[in-house]
């Protein structure tokens, strides 16, 4: 199996850093809970933040309007604090020794940012970032781009997320998926492939 296999994409938060949710956090911030905070952020323009149409000032203004109450700051890059997970930086470095592997993230420019500075990105042959490729997950168009980019055909490819949405809809287009739990379990999983 190992010698099909060339491309690997890996998602960002939840898999390669921990500290990447910020919606429990900015919600009680706001005093609203999870649910009311994500109502309002779906029609503040969340989808257009994340595939790069609108910034994250103009999200806070159309949020504040539905809010009732102004928002000066970026809260998602204020409470943004992501941290690397070691046993996935060395996998990933590991699998690179060997195939391609590239970031696939659904993300936002002031995310993107924060990761850039900490060099979280490092560790990847390249960046696909939702914001900057106008395409998310679980679009079958994200996987689509990317595998077009890569010249990599859905059977050559590994995609590793922990949203089971993103890994159904890569699996529907071909693509061998894991649900990332672990460093681990996906070690396991690989090694079970041939890839070591």
């Amino acid at each position: 199996m190992s010698e099909k296999l060339k491309l690997f994409i890996f998602d960002v938060g939840g898999v390669l850093c921990d500290g990447t949710s910020v919606v429990l956090p900015i919600a009680g911030h706001l005093g609203l809970s999870e649910r009311e905070f994500l109502t309002l952020a779906q029609k503040a323009g969340l989808r257009e933040l994340q595939t790069g149409k609108i910034s994250a000032k103009d999200f806070w203004r159309n949020f504040s309007d539905f809010f009732g109450r102004t928002i000066e700051q970026d809260l998602w890059a204020e409470f943004f604090k992501p941290v690397l997970k070691p046993e996935t930086v060395r996998l990933v470095k590991d699998l690179k020794t060997k195939y391609r592997v590239v970031a696939g993230t659904n993300t936002i420019e002031s995310h993107y940012r924060i990761h850039l500075q900490q060099g979280h990105y490092d560790v990847f042959d390249r960046v696909y970032a939702s914001h900057q490729i106008g395409l998310m997950k679980p679009e079958k168009e994200f996987f689509l781009y990317v595998l077009k980019n890569e010249s990599a055909k859905p059977e050559e490819t590994f995609f590793v997320d922990d949203t089971i949405e993103n890994v159904k809809a890569a699996r529907e287009i071909k693509i061998r998926s894991l649900l990332f739990t672990s460093a681990e379990k996906l070690k396991q999983e690989l090694a079970s492939l041939g890839v070591d």
